[in-house]
């Protein structure tokens, strides 16, 4: 079900891809250089308590740095929606949570084949799987959900899931097709958005957008269901006792909103919560937390500084309506490649992953991180920290600092840039305090500001924005992150290339990658590696760090079992120990 693959999807959860430093676990690839490990030096350490019988009831309590938006899957865009909503609505494929294969295992599809030429996909549907109130998962829950997608009526981030598809027909209740104009290497992931039910919803899609199911779901097909939600305090969860694949033991779960991490560690250590996700510096002091583990585990994401590359007073979209690329008002400092490239030199790496991550996190030089060994480039070298080099290309592009105030300028403009990062994030509050004084060296000025989550992704999205320290995460085992760099997803208010980035050779690599016949990785390579060349040298991000994240968790539940690819894959199987 979707809750098995909250993780590889969290992305297609559009913002989800947008988390704080204290995310919980999300894929780590198999081809990783380090894995998944529980913490060894622990009281009660394990995944499961030592001892005790396992006795049905409780309630798991975790908690989120900020609330929810909403709880429809193909409208929500942010991390804590798709927590909740990945609990709720059945995905046609699932993926295991030790490999990172996509599987039928624990999704709708019991079964799938592809034709010869790849261009069409079969999927045969489990014929027990149903809503809460008695109607079946079918094949017009798939075909809804995409078509919804589609739907000019329906805004949504999901648009990049449709790339390719033909047509999707449903010969029978329990047979989805769905057939490409081309090969598409990521079909599979593609169709595995979580689905909507369709029997409460209106034909012609024209009550998706304000449905009150968006904040009150009526149904679910997941482990749990939908009970209350107090906003931007907590939202509970029940126990769904005719999930298919067997009732769960716990009672339900609560999602707290907490923003700040110190709080949610004083909670952990007086039994308020069951598990959160470490900060670094939270680490000795979880080691010592009894009845608890930690989790360790490589993120398949990364931490970066989005930077605008088009006017934040003039936002436009990277397409009209004829799909003609429209020519960006470009942002009035950052719009030029060597400011852009002289804040890649002016910050020192080893000394923020050294003090801000405490060593947890590594450089990478663009987009696709080492666990991805086919695709990686190992040539692509991240920017090296040297001050003469940045001060030199800001000397190049005009700004130098005519009154000794140490501030550049031009023209009698200061070369100053707002910074914004997400309230309640120490690691990304401190990041953006070390940037401020890194880039004052050179003579950038830095007005940084941590605001509230929403608020930031509102920004963000709108691309009312100069600099942003923000981090992707649930990426995948699949290179092709198209949705981020394509012309066609620079939508302002909801596309995830909010830094308008613009490259029609790009645009060319990216479809090239993912038709490849046969889908060689041997062949689909050389794209995703000049892919990596081109955003490295152009700098729509400044790449902070690659991700290594740990989750504290209660030894007291039987059961958990914490896979890299899923830490909630098998929730309806934990129990608290007698």
């Amino acid at each position: 079900m979707q809750y098995r693959r909250m993780r590889l999807f969290s992305l297609l959860a559009a913002l989800v891809l947008i988390v704080a430093a204290c995310a919980q676990p999300v894929p780590v690839s198999p081809a990783a250089p380090a894995g998944a490990t529980a913490s060894e030096n622990q009281a009660g350490a394990g995944s499961q308590s030592a001892a005790g019988e396992a006795k049905p009831g409780g309630i798991w309590r975790t908690a989120s740095i900020a609330d929810a938006e909403n709880l429809n899957p193909i409208l929500s865009s942010d991390a804590a929606s798709a927590a909740v909503s990945g609990l709720i609505f059945p995905g046609l494929v699932g993926q295991d949570p030790f490999s990172g294969e996509l599987t039928p295992e624990g999704a709708l599809a019991e079964s799938w084949s592809a034709s010869d030429d790849g261009l069409v996909w079969t999927f045969k549907l489990r014929q027990n799987v149903k809503w809460s109130d008695g109607d079946p998962v079918d094949a017009a829950d798939f075909k809804f959900t995409y078509d919804a997608i589609a739907s000019d009526k329906i805004e949504t981030p999901r648009k990049d899931l449709l790339e390719g598809i033909k047509s999707i027909e449903t010969p029978d209740p329990y047979t989805v097709v769905v057939t490409y104009d081309t090969v598409n290497c990521k079909a599979l992931s593609n169709l595995g958005i979580a689905l909507l039910p369709s029997h409460l919803y209106a034909a012609d899609f024209s009550d998706i957008m304000e449905n009150p199911m968006n904040e009150a779901p009526k149904v679910s097909a997941g482990p749990l269901s939908f009970n209350s939600w107090t906003r931007d305090d907590s939202l509970t969860l029940q126990r769904n006792p005719d999930y298919w694949e067997g009732a769960p033991y716990m009672d339900g779960m609560i999602f707290k909103v907490i923003p700040d991490t110190g709080t949610q560690l004083a909670q952990i250590q007086s039994g308020e919560l069951d598990t959160m996700g470490l900060e670094p510096a939270q680490l000795e002091t979880a080691k010592a937390i009894p009845d608890t583990t930690i989790f360790n585990f490589q993120d398949d994401g990364y931490d970066y500084i989005a930077l605008n590359l088009a006017n934040p007073d003039n936002p436009q979209p990277g397409r009209d309506a004829d799909g003609k690329l429209i020519e960006q008002d470009p942002h009035p400092i950052l719009g030029d490649l060597k400011v852009r490239q002289a804040i890649a030199h002016s910050l020192d790496y080893q000394t923020i992953i050294d003090q801000v991550y405490l060593g947890q996190g590594y450089q990478i030089g663009s987009n696709v991180l080492p666990a991805i060994s086919w695709a990686y480039d190992p040539t692509v070298l991240p920017f090296d920290y040297n001050l003469d080099t940045a001060k030199g290309l800001l000397d190049e592009a005009g700004w130098t600092d005519s009154d000794g105030d140490g501030i550049r300028d031009q023209d009698g403009k200061k070369l100053s840039l707002s910074l914004l990062t997400n309230a309640g994030s120490n690691v990304r509050e401190d990041l953006g305090a070390l940037v401020q004084d890194q880039l004052k060296q050179v003579g950038i000025e830095v007005n940084f500001e941590a605001i509230d989550f929403g608020v930031l992704v509102e920004r963000l999205l709108g691309q009312k924005f100069d600099m942003v320290i923000i981090g992707w995460t649930g990426l995948g085992a699949d290179p092709n992150d198209d949705a981020f760099w394509k012309s066609d997803f620079d939508t302002p208010g909801s596309g995830f290339n909010f830094v308008s980035f613009q490259s029609a050779r790009i645009d060319e690599l990216l479809t090239q990658g993912v038709t490849v016949p046969g889908c060689s990785t041997e062949e689909r390579a050389p794209y995703y590696q000049e892919i990596q060349r081109i955003i490295h040298d152009d700098v729509p991000y400044v790449f902070i760090s690659g991700g290594v994240g740990n989750t504290l968790y209660s030894t007291k539940w039987q059961g958990i079992n914490p896979g890299p690819w899923s830490f909630y894959y098998n929730v309806h199987q934990w129990s608290l120990s007698q």
